[in-house]
């Protein structure tokens, strides 16, 4: 323990935080590997951005529709049994774009459907499982850490698989890449099995927990920052790498992008993790949130891969800045928030239909620009007016008033704690 611990710094692990440390480093690979070239797979068949837009605003409509549904079954049967449905059905959804082939483009619908109830379905069981396991002391390390763990499955898994489809027959290359992810998710279930059980009782109190918004200010302020971050994250989680492929005409390139920003990633969110601390959440969040927007600006005109490769790095330095210490505030608001203890289910699902209310906006918005207008005149502008919303977090963060010394507990005595997702946004969910 004393050679993690020189590794970790002054930080006091558990068994249960390090298998699920390790789920999420299984499912960030399993992603890396597979999902970055499903949009590059669907705009090489139609080279319709309209098609990337129906397809991404399937997945994001469906989405906080599983997490409700989720959420429910999760109050009801155990959340391992949450957490094994939502691994099926993102294998089931890469086994069908495989099977499916040359055709995908015409199941658009479909595939987003599936892919985002799989999302939904998964990020509920992991985020309540998680829930109970850190604690205010161990919070920024845990999303620290698992943002460790996702740069380093985004540095392994989009070089590898751009290497093994660029070097084998498009048929071959998936199949074999597809087959990797679910393995990898079949080895995440196994590992849950080693959890302890946390069962969740009582009602379904979703409705309740929404309406706290009109009385708790420190609730509508978290929530109202997770729209503004789903209106950035809705069109930028694709069109970054579709700009990549479009620009190079190849799917190892876009891995060698992916590498490069999950390299510097992997030593950002070490950093964030080791510097940030409780007083300067709020600074790095506005530092994050401005580099971010000052990034896009290499995008809008005269595209270049250089140029890309130079955004690259410049939101791998940014992402980590803000999301480890807003993800950290907002689970230090939940923690303290009504009937917490009881609800944390809710919490999360409402956390999650906020962000993406704001995806479907700028999907929404991306599908009426290259519809209405010249898509090549178009897109760049969206891409300025959508691109701000991680600079507009802070303005709401900023207001957000916590009692340090008031710490929520739960009925048996223990501190009440929660764990999100770490995604940067532009790398896949």
């Amino acid at each position: 323990m004393s050679k993690l611990q020189r590794i970790i710094g002054n930080v006091n692990v558990n068994r249960e935080l390090i298998l699920l440390l390790v789920i999420g480093g299984l499912y960030s690979l399993g992603i890396a590997l597979s999902n970055t070239f499903v949009n590059v797979y669907l705009w090489r068949q139609s080279g319709r951005f309209i098609d990337l837009g129906i397809y991404n605003l399937s997945v994001v409509l469906l989405q906080p529709a599983a997490f409700i549904l989720a959420g429910r079954i999760a109050k009801k049967v155990d959340r391992v049994v949450v957490l094994r449905l939502g691994v099926m059905l993102l294998a089931v959804f890469f086994f069908t774009v495989l099977f499916i082939g040359d055709r995908a483009s015409g199941f658009l619908v479909l595939l987003g459907g599936i892919l985002g109830v799989g999302y939904g379905f998964y990020w509920l069981a992991f985020n309540v499982l998680t829930f109970e396991i850190t604690e205010p002391d161990t919070r920024d390390f845990f999303n620290g850490f698992l943002g460790i763990l996702g740069s380093s499955a985004g540095m392994v898994g989009p070089i590898g698989a751009g290497f093994v489809i660029s070097h084998f027959s498009s048929h071959t290359g998936y199949r074999l890449i597809f087959t990797i992810s679910l393995l990898l998710f079949m080895g995440a279930v196994v590992i849950s099995f080693f959890l302890k059980r946390r069962p969740a009782n009582g009602s379904y109190i979703l409705l309740d927990v929404i309406n706290q918004r009109k009385s708790n200010t420190n609730w509508k302020l978290v929530t109202n920052a997770h729209f503004f971050q789903g209106i950035r994250e809705g069109t930028f989680v694709f069109i970054i790498g579709v700009f990549v492929f479009i620009t190079t005409g190849s799917e190892f390139a876009l891995g060698t992008y992916s590498l490069l920003n999950s390299a510097v990633a992997f030593v950002s969110y070490y950093a964030a993790t080791r510097i940030i601390t409780k007083n300067m959440r709020k600074p790095a969040i506005l530092l994050g949130g401005l580099i971010l927007y000052g990034a896009i600006f290499l995008l809008l005109f005269d595209l270049s891969y250089p140029k890309l490769l130079l955004y690259a790095v410049l939101i791998a330095i940014a992402y980590p800045m803000l999301l480890v210490p807003y993800l950290s505030i907002t689970y230090d608001v939940i923690g303290k928030s009504w009937n917490a203890a009881k609800a944390r289910i809710e919490y999360i699902v409402v956390r999650e239909i906020f962000v993406n209310l704001g995806r479907i906006v700028s999907v929404t918005a991306f599908i009426a620009a290259v519809t209405l207008f010249d898509e090549k005149k178009s897109i760049p502008v969206l891409l300025a007016l959508i691109g701000g919303g991680h600079t507009v977090i802070y303005f709401f963060i900023r207001r957000i008033k916590l009692d340090e010394t008031n710490e929520t507990m739960q009925e048996d005595g223990q501190k009440l704690i929660a764990e999100s997702n770490i995604v940067d946004g532009e790398n896949g969910n």
